[in-house]
């Protein structure tokens, strides 16, 4: 059952039109907010439309909206006649609504008025989506965020008169498991993902090792499927499955799959499910699966591994231009998580930290190290040319 734990009274305890919720991993800020506009629906006079909207819609759907339904089943309020499926709107006895949609919507965005609003992960939705939304609505406007460095709320919106905001952590939830607390608190010695993550606070995650990628609606029709990674994974971690294409001088990421409890059929289904297909590049710590996979008529080769092998593919995916699809959430999510070790002074360790999810960018990083030119072939063909100029030179010089 989901509780209202002082998350959810500290942000029910807010009263200026723009609430800003500013916080940490696990802080209960989106159900604490969703369970508070439940109630407010619930409790219309008139009916009412409240619009909870995130970047993007696989965000959305596997986000808000999950939680959203999670909550209404849990408490035994969901109705299925009442859940439109197809515009993804559910109606309350009151008549109010409750609908959601993606920032990527130009005629969501600029379409009708509504009372209130909720933007899940503000940070991540352009100031003129915000802009559009905030204007169009009469009532309340609700932001969430982890404050991994500063962006337009801190210059246009926190400072505003109508606007007031709060700082949750993990300790403001008191629903968490012990097991999930103490996942967190281990992560106290890396400083700027304390201070982020653990404490809310407003910093650079400079332990962040991918930087820059560019998100993208979907691959292109020009782009041409080069690699497929694959990273093994089962009870206690997903399998992750990626599928990487070449286009214009970088590269596009593509999430097929992760997903716990996956046999090596299970795997066999999805990779011959995809409707284009290339050389899949697989976890070299997995043999037998491989050898499995291969004998299903799957072509894949262990990637190479050895000393030095995860900070060198590391490097050569930091220097390539990657785009990902935004249907790729938990990509999405692993590529701004995926940071380096830290030791006690909170100084980085040329070494991925252990305790963030790794299987994205795992897969990510077999399918591009499979890519990389080889530097003993690189230097054979570079020998071969030198004596061949050479031997030409010499036979010039004797004319």
């Amino acid at each position: 059952m989901f509780s209202r734990v002082t998350a959810t009274k500290r942000i029910q305890a807010l009263t200026k039109r723009i609430r800003i919720i500013q916080g940490g991993t696990a802080a209960s800020k989106s159900i604490s907010i969703l369970l508070i506009l439940i109630d407010l629906a619930q409790r219309d006079t008139k009916p009412t439309v409240t619009s909870v909207v995130s970047e993007s819609f696989p965000h959305l759907k596997r986000g808000v909206m999950r939680d959203f339904l999670n909550i209404m089943e849990e408490h035994k309020y969901f109705v299925p006649d009442r859940w439109n499926k197809t515009d993804y709107i559910y109606t309350l006895e009151t008549g109010s609504k409750i609908e959601f949609f993606s920032a990527d919507q130009p005629s969501k965005v600029r379409g009708p008025r509504r009372e209130r609003l909720f933007i899940n992960e503000c940070n991540n939705v352009p100031y003129e989506t915000f802009d559009q939304l905030e204007v169009r609505t009469r009532d309340t406007v609700w932001l969430d965020f982890n404050p991994t460095t500063e962006f337009w709320l801190y210059e246009h919106v926190v400072n505003r008169t109508d606007a007031e905001s709060i700082i949750l952590t993990y300790r403001d939830n008191e629903a968490l498991d012990k097991a999930v607390v103490d996942s967190i608190e281990q992560r106290k010695n890396n400083k700027s993902w304390w201070r982020v993550y653990g404490e809310g606070l407003l910093g650079e995650v400079e332990t962040r090792i991918y930087r820059g990628w560019n998100i993208i609606d979907e691959v292109p029709h020009e782009a041409r499927i080069i690699r497929t990674g694959l990273d093994f994974g089962y009870s206690n971690d997903e399998t992750a499955i990626v599928d990487v294409y070449e286009y214009n001088g970088g590269y596009i990421l593509d999430e097929i799959v992760y997903r716990k409890g996956m046999g090596n059929k299970q795997i066999t289904n999805t990779l011959q499910a995809k409707p284009q297909q290339a050389l899949v590049i697989a976890d070299s710590a997995e043999p037998k699966s491989i050898d499995e996979l291969r004998s299903y008529g799957i072509n894949i080769l262990p990637c190479q591994k050895g000393p030095g092998s995860v900070l060198r593919g590391i490097q050569y995916v930091q220097a390539q231009r990657i785009s990902i699809t935004k249907q790729s959430i938990n990509g999405i999510k692993e590529f701004r998580n995926y940071i380096w070790l830290t030791d006690k002074d909170g100084k980085i360790v040329n070494e991925e930290d252990p305790r963030s999810a790794n299987h994205i960018m795992s897969a990510v990083r077999y399918a591009l190290d499979s890519l990389k030119p080889n530097e003993s072939a690189l230097k054979q063909v570079l020998t071969r040319q030198f004596e061949t100029n050479r031997n030409r030179f010499e036979l010039n010089s004797t004319k």
